[in-house]
């Protein structure tokens, strides 16, 4: 789970631009996770000491029983500024190092952002599952962008959203009567995949199941003040 050495960014915007799209055409939008799904991810990424670092956690969670295998949290000194549409470069390093803490990588990673449904179509989903190899899905609690029908009130409903004609994802009602979701392939799985398999994961929670518990893990892990 490591890139090639041309795939890292050198801190400039015409730099990742030149790089997101390059990266952008190795996205693969057909089902390439494992049948059946044994484990799955959950990926959080956020700022703390006022930008200065960043918190990485990851969860692996058992596909089956849904119970909670192993969680990671990695604090990681930003290098680079935040760019929008280029958040992913900025947080990648930090992704990396908490994917690599836990004892074996997950079937299929649920992401705390998006996929294909990124102004760019290169969201944060998309360029870790590139970088690593990994499946990957995009998961937000609003659309960036795009229009969509009108949705059903009823848990498990579903509309594409999409954006000049062109579907980039799903809004999902996770939970009944609750704010849509949006999800999104972001890297070896299928458009028609994705909102089934984040409502497989889904129980109480508007959040599937492995993001509601790297939230959780990352809010009651303390920062430790001076360490990278």
């Amino acid at each position: 789970m490591t890139r090639k050495k041309n795939d890292t960014w050198d801190g400039t915007v015409a730099h990742a631009r030149a790089l997101q799209e390059a990266l952008a055409e190795r996205v693969q939008l057909k089902d390439g996770f494992a049948k059946p799904l044994a484990t799955i991810g959950g990926v959080t990424v956020s700022a703390e000491d006022e930008g200065a670092r960043l918190r990485a956690v990851a969860v692996l969670v058992d596909a089956e029983s849904m119970e909670l295998i192993d969680a990671q949290v990695a604090h990681v000194k930003a290098t680079t500024p935040y760019v929008p549409g280029f958040l992913s470069f900025r947080v990648m390093p930090a992704l990396l190092k908490v994917m690599s803490m836990l004892p074996s990588a997950p079937d299929l990673v649920l992401f705390d952002g998006d996929g294909l449904a990124h102004p760019h179509r290169f969201g944060i989903a998309s360029h870790f599952g590139v970088a690593t190899g990994l499946p990957t899905i995009g998961v937000a609690p609003r659309p960036l962008l795009g229009t969509a029908m009108e949705l059903h009130t009823i848990r498990g409903a579903y509309t594409a959203l999409r954006e000049h004609g062109q579907q980039i994802g799903w809004l999902l009602r996770s939970k009944a009567k609750a704010p849509p979701i949006v999800v999104s392939p972001g890297h070896r799985v299928a458009m028609p995949s994705v909102a089934d398999l984040c409502m497989r994961f889904t129980t109480d929670d508007r959040m599937p199941e492995p993001l509601r518990m790297a939230q959780m893990f990352g809010a009651s892990t303390p920062s430790p003040a001076g360490k990278d």
